[in-house]
């Protein structure tokens, strides 16, 4: 059996605004084990990037715990948060956040720059087909490309896990193709715990499990027995 690389027992979170609560995750339990994909499917408002975003130590339960490799994240304060997204997680966004004053090489070099084993960003960038490309500005790319070297420079550090918030959201059906090529890649060439938020429930072919949310919970989860590429999706 695979290592389980995130486990949850009765996580909440409740956002207080003014008078009004919000429950955003309503007692998830769960595993991941080490080295899947995993596509988180449900309606806006269900949970779903509130989880993700406590799993990469960007927000803060309310009550429960999480653990990564038995590790008690929801113990952690700022500053220990800060240093295990460092160490473990890469992130990728619906919108690319590239600087756009510096090359694709240069956007990566950000973060080889502060990471304790980074690859070298033309390494980052051929892994995601884009070597021919890293000396090329932010508006001399594509948006399929511009996504593809976000994903070359959370990767760049080796993370242990990939959290992706809608990284397809933005793109055609042919250049959202790419891109999940280039996470299963990843997923594929290094065993680096996938997760990917998606509205595209033609995605989830490609996942080893998928987690279906409603109402800040976990509705049910499917094991898929036979994972589909990415050529094969019908977007």
């Amino acid at each position: 059996m695979p290592a389980v690389v995130f486990s949850a027992e009765s996580l909440t979170k409740t956002y207080v605004t003014g008078e009004a609560e919000v429950c955003a995750l309503r007692g998830v339990d769960l595993e991941i084990p080490a080295g899947e994909v995993v596509v988180l499917l449900g309606p806006s408002g269900s949970g779903k990037s509130t989880l993700l975003n406590i799993m990469g130590g960007l927000d803060h339960a309310t009550s429960g715990q999480l653990f990564f490799r038995g590790q008690e994240l929801t113990s952690l304060d700022d500053r220990g948060l800060t240093a295990y997204r460092r160490q473990h997680v890469g992130f990728v966004f619906q919108f690319y956040n590239l600087m756009p004053s510096l090359t694709a090489y240069e956007n990566v070099a950000l973060v080889t720059e502060i990471a304790d084993d980074p690859m070298r960003p033309d390494e980052a960038l051929a892994l995601v087909g884009l070597d021919a490309r890293m000396n090329h500005f932010s508006a001399q790319l594509s948006g399929g490309e511009q996504q593809r070297v976000a994903i070359a420079r959370a990767v760049a550090k080796r993370p242990d896990v990939l959290l992706c918030d809608e990284p397809t959201g933005a793109l055609d059906s042919k250049t959202g193709i790419r891109v999940i090529e280039a996470l299963l890649g990843v997923n594929a060439q290094f065993g680096t715990t996938t997760l990917v938020i998606t509205h595209n429930a033609s995605i989830q072919a490609v996942a080893d499990r998928v987690l279906f949310f409603a109402d800040g919970q976990i509705s049910r989860i499917r094991k898929n027995e036979a994972r589909r590429t990415a050529a094969e999706l019908v977007w």
